[in-house]
């Protein structure tokens, strides 16, 4: 994985199980690492929501659904401006409740990234003695014509960076509220 990033070896060993990409010459694959401390349920049910990416997803205003939320279901996303695209046309390929498991894969959009694939899992951990959650997105796509690897690895991990970043905010918030709740009894 081209991602520069050293792993501790439990995330690595969840990294060669279920992250594995086999990019050719002009590809470029990586994998990233969010460390959340929030319990796994409750990032899991941001993430496991297909129909719903901009719960966390802070490019994305809206998302139109086709299909039953299935394996093969597509979802039209429209991108906030800033980035160099307005639409993504993503296909669900895989959804794990069991083993918390997310595979997307970009089948259309006015975007450059072509042949994109990306797999979010998601596994529990202790965070100063509290239920946390290891997140891991990894993905592989095309370099486009007149893009480095470099430049293309360096440019999507900046958004799911962001997208894990916002992930943490949103869970965090999510679980502070639950437990305020669970105390207070409301």
């Amino acid at each position: 994985m081209d991602g520069g990033d050293t792993y501790s070896s439990m995330e690595a060993q969840y990294i060669r199980r279920h992250h594995r990409h086999e990019p050719t010459y002009n590809q470029c694959s990586s994998a990233l690492v969010k460390h959340i401390r929030a319990p796994v349920p409750v990032v899991w049910s941001l993430v496991r929501r297909f129909d719903r990416p901009q719960q966390y997803k802070p490019f994305i205003s809206r998302c139109v659904m086709q299909g039953d939320l299935g394996i093969g279901s597509v979802r039209e996303v429209n991108v906030k401006s800033g980035l160099p695209a307005t639409t993504s046309t993503e296909m669900l390929e895989l959804l794990d409740d069991d083993e918390h498991i997310l595979g997307i894969k970009i089948v259309g959009g006015d975007h450059r990234l072509r042949n994109y694939s990306s797999i979010m899992t998601v596994h529990p951990e202790t965070i100063d003695g509290r239920p946390g959650t290891l997140v891991i997105e990894s993905f592989m796509v095309d370099v486009p014509e007149g893009n480095t690897k470099d430049e293309t690895c360096y440019f999507v991990n900046a958004l799911i960076r962001c997208n894990l970043k916002s992930l943490a905010d949103v869970s965090e918030r999510m679980a502070v509220l639950d437990r305020t709740e669970q105390i207070t009894g409301f």
